[in-house]
């Protein structure tokens, strides 16, 4: 369980949040929600303990372990799938234990970290890897890749995939699905759903957000509010309690008026006074309610088109691909002035290629593709954000396009973009992913283009953004396609869905929940496909697994059983010499002569020393025995 008790966070002189209370209960997957700034990452970091409260106690199990996603994934050469598998401490910690103690020739320490291994399913840790690492892209080469070879989106989600591999007891996400695709962000959250681990997630996808989370914590007015259900139900119930909330402000408004009107009338009159007086006490005792606040988000628009070609653009029977590489073929599409289309297909498919064959970027291979002269297209994709001049600012980069626009149009623009006072000035550099991709947006449009093709273009965007975004495209008069992991995107913006696979573009008549089947459906026949020669695999690791596992096993005995034979060998000289001694002891002569006294008392100490020796070496033999049978019911 986790408590938050009258927890305050400053940063600078404002709280993140004041006196917050909050209890979560082991095994709950909570959402954490709020605008940005509220105080989300930092509550992930006190949590962690990388930060310190100013006033309160967070309370969390000792024996919990945390997970959570690193910022940046170093270049190293390890492989991918032995990087994923670094993230198990507790799995590292026991193979380390069993190095170590295989080193010092320890029998009992070797068995000891066989068995912690066992607990810990190693053996099956490997194959899980490959599973995770399956479900969020890389394929089985790529997982023996090393982690300096991938880029930066590809590197987080090996960092996603150290979390969820992990083992531990809390999850901290934040922002997972910023680099998936909708298929990876399908298979996360079913993964999720699954997970026995507590789970706090911060996201800003509502879909997402609906399917795996089952309590809300939302961040507003420095205090934390905690809500039953997913984020649907959160939504639901705070709009219910903003409304009772203005209702009841609207109410105590018009009591006060009242009072207040009393007060203004009779307060000079003497045979009022009293009146007056109670009514003044009465005004003072009103709660203090505040207005219901509703958090405000942007509320942008693309401009109009300039002009509206019909149709577009008009692809018969064209192939799509990179120089003599074709990806797609016979592909036949016709965009018009209504076309609101939504791309779905699996991860390298080749949605990214047809949307850069659409815009130009590449030509295409074949086929007939037609293209209006007059079409102004606006293309949104990852690069074009990260190709952002970093040294200029957003006035400057809006003011290049609208050289004759007054400074006060210039800001109104950008405000409606989230760029307010002083932000307008700032370096590029300086902004967060959300930040970047809104002034992309915004440079993007002020050509009107009558076509929009966007490729993940809610990456980075918070809540509010994606609302605003949404609005704006549901408004907008031109043609739109659109690739996104956001399904409440792509559900509330586009009008048809066409599937991009096996080489080919056609349309889908189904919804995304009938395509979310069709993945799991897809992965079924490809695992039966790869059944056989996955048995055979499988067949021939297990053998060799359980030679490995049987001669792990006889050496970690090995050092037990030595030592049980020593104790016996030690045992049977000792023996022997005692025998040897008895017939020396058995002369009556010895006894009887005087002479012979020294000898007597010399053979009668070496017996005692024997004697003890034999004690002693019992009691070590019993020992190893008793060690060496523990040691093969653990292995056993």
């Amino acid at each position: 369980m986790i408590q938050l008790d009258k927890v305050t966070l400053r940063r600078g002189p404002e709280p993140l949040f004041e006196a917050a209370d909050a209890t979560l209960h082991s095994g709950w997957k909570t959402g954490l929600t709020g605008r940005n700034g509220t105080g989300k990452s930092s509550l992930f970091a006190l949590l962690a303990g990388e930060l310190e409260s100013d006033a309160g106690q967070v309370k969390l199990p000792a024996d919990w372990r945390l997970a959570s996603m690193a910022q940046e994934v170093p270049g190293l050469k390890r492989s991918a799938i032995d990087y994923v598998l670094d993230g198990n401490d507790a799995l590292r910690d026991a193979e380390a234990q069993l190095d170590a103690a295989q080193a010092r020739d320890d029998g009992h320490a070797i068995a000891a970290a066989h068995h912690r291994l066992e607990e810990l399913d190693a053996w099956t840790q490997p194959a899980r890897a490959a599973t995770v690492l399956a479900g969020l892209g890389f394929s089985d080469g790529a997982q023996q890749q090393s982690v300096a070879s991938f880029s930066g989106g590809w590197r987080m989600r090996l960092s996603l995939a150290r979390v969820l591999l992990s083992g531990a007891d809390l999850l901290l996400l934040d922002e997972p699905t910023n680099h998936l695709d909708l298929d990876a962000v399908l298979w996360l959250q079913e993964w999720l759903q699954k997970s026995p681990a507590t789970l706090i997630l911060i996201s800003h996808d509502r879909e997402f957000l609906d399917g795996v989370v089952d309590h809300v914590l939302h961040i507003e007015q420095h205090k934390l509010t905690l809500y039953n259900g997913n984020y649907s139900a959160f939504e639901r119930q705070r709009r219910e309690q903003l409304s009772q909330q203005e209702a009841m402000r609207r109410k105590q408004t018009e009591q006060a008026a009242h009072l207040q009107k009393f007060i203004d009338r009779f307060r000079a009159k003497a045979t009022k006074a009293r009146q007056a007086q109670s009514r003044l006490k009465a005004l003072a005792r009103l709660p203090d309610i505040a207005p219901a606040h509703v958090d405000s988000g942007f509320s942008i628009s693309f401009p109009a088109p300039a002009r509206l070609p019909n149709p577009m653009l008009n692809l018969d029977d064209v192939r799509c691909g990179y120089g003599d590489s074709t990806i797609l073929s016979k592909v036949s599409l016709s965009i018009r002035p209504e076309t609101r289309l939504g791309l779905l297909g699996p991860n390298g498919a080749g949605k990214s290629t047809l949307i850069r064959t659409l815009v130009g970027e590449l030509p295409a291979l074949g086929g007939e593709l037609f293209r209006d002269d007059n079409l102004v297209i606006g293309y949104f994709h990852q690069q074009q954000v990260d190709a952002l001049p970093m040294a200029d600012h957003p006035f400057v980069l809006l003011q290049r396009l609208h050289p004759n626009w007054e400074e006060t149009r210039l800001r109104s623009e950008l405000g409606r973009y989230g760029f307010q006072g002083d932000d307008v000035f700032a370096p590029v550099k300086q902004f967060s992913g959300g930040e970047k991709a809104r002034l992309a947006f915004c440079l993007l449009v002020q050509s009107k283009p009558a076509l929009l093709l966007l490729d993940e273009p809610a990456n980075h965007l918070d809540l509010d953004m994606r609302e605003a975004l949404t609005l704006a495209l549901q408004e907008y008069e031109g043609a739109v396609v659109l690739v996104s992991h956001d399904r409440h995107l792509l559900e509330t913006t586009v009008d048809e869905l066409v599937l991009v696979a096996d080489g080919t573009v056609r349309d889908w008549d189904g919804d995304l929940d009938d395509y979310a089947r069709w993945l799991r459906e897809q992965r079924a026949v490809e695992a039966r496909a790869a059944a056989p020669e996955r048995e055979q695999q499988g067949a021939r690791t297990d053998q060799k697994a359980r030679r490995q596992q049987a001669a792990k096993q006889r050496e970690a005995l090995r050092p037990l059983r030595k030592e049980v034979e020593r104790q016996e060998a030690a045992l049977a000289s000792t023996e022997q010499a005692l025998a040897a001694m008895e017939p020396r002891l058995a002369d009556e002569a010895l006894y009887q002569d005087p002479a012979r006294k020294a000898e007597l008392s010399q053979l009668l100490s070496e017996q005692g020393t024997l004697r003890q020796q034999q004690a002693d070496t019992e009691l070590a033999l019993l020992a190893a025995m008793e060690a060496l049978e523990q040691a093969e019911q653990e292995l056993s």
